[in-house]
């Protein structure tokens, strides 16, 4: 026998914890944070237990509530600058009363859509924006536009000049370098001298993608056996010799 368990969905943290004020009828300026915390934390668990994936926003007021609860059971109250007591639970309410005033006018402002969808049909505004920019009568085109027309056209495109400010370039940089190139260049500097040190490789082209490459150059040449390595004083240093000019020291 199977059981379905049916919870209500909550637009986010701050729904949830106004549905539990306005369920048991507290007092949104003096919330017992005990309880409230207790209810929240027992929803969220429901949803963790039916495999429901918990948005990051519930698990930050979930921890911003145990750190008032917390903070409430400590000895010590916290004092402002004016040395009066600071209540933890001051910033919370400040956040509930702006959800709660903006979720009311969202409401309002949803039900005269709804009211003004059922007395005049909107269109295709795509459609009829293309058929305005084919219309060479300009007389015509001025009978057809509304100032809805225009302020849907001009939010879009305010909402695309935005959307370019806010973007980054990306800048693709393409280094002077190549596997190949730097072992031609090691065995080239090794044709006059009988062996460089890795420290005088670096001299020669401190750059740090230049490092990288002579570095994956030289373990290229020592798997293809064309050089060998002595170490040399120091840590960080090695000499490089070719092949046929190994010596033993």
């Amino acid at each position: 026998m199977s059981f379905e368990i049916k919870l209500p969905l909550f637009e986010g943290p701050f729904d949830l914890l106004l549905f539990f004020i306005e369920r048991d009828e507290l007092d949104i300026h003096d919330i017992p944070i005990s309880k409230i915390t207790d209810d929240f934390l027992s929803y969220v668990r429901h949803l963790e237990d039916m495999n429901i994936e918990v948005a990051s926003e519930f698990i930050l007021v979930a921890a911003t509530l145990m750190r008032i609860k917390a903070k409430m059971l400590l000895p010590r109250p916290v004092l402002n600058e004016e040395g009066e007591e600071v209540d933890p639970r001051e910033e919370l309410v400040k956040h509930l009363l702006e959800y709660k005033k903006y979720k009311s006018v969202i409401k309002e402002l949803a039900e005269m859509e709804g009211e003004r969808a059922l007395k005049h049909e909107r269109g295709n505004l795509v459609q009829e924006i293309k058929k305005l920019s084919e219309t060479n009568n300009v007389e015509a085109e001025l009978q057809d536009v509304t100032l809805y027309k225009l302020l849907k056209v001009f939010e879009r495109v305010t909402q695309r000049f935005e959307l370019k400010q806010r973007e980054k370039p990306h800048q693709v940089i393409q280094y002077p370098y190549t596997i190949s190139g730097q072992k031609s260049y090691i065995l080239n500097s090794l044709q006059n001298r009988e062996r460089i040190s890795f420290q005088d490789v670096i001299s020669d082209d401190p750059n740090k993608i230049a490092v990288i490459f002579n570095f994956l150059a030289i373990l290229e040449l020592l798997q293809l056996t064309e050089i060998t390595l002595q170490l040399g004083e120091g840590y960080n240093n090695f000499w490089i010799l070719k092949k046929e000019d190994v010596r033993v020291e």
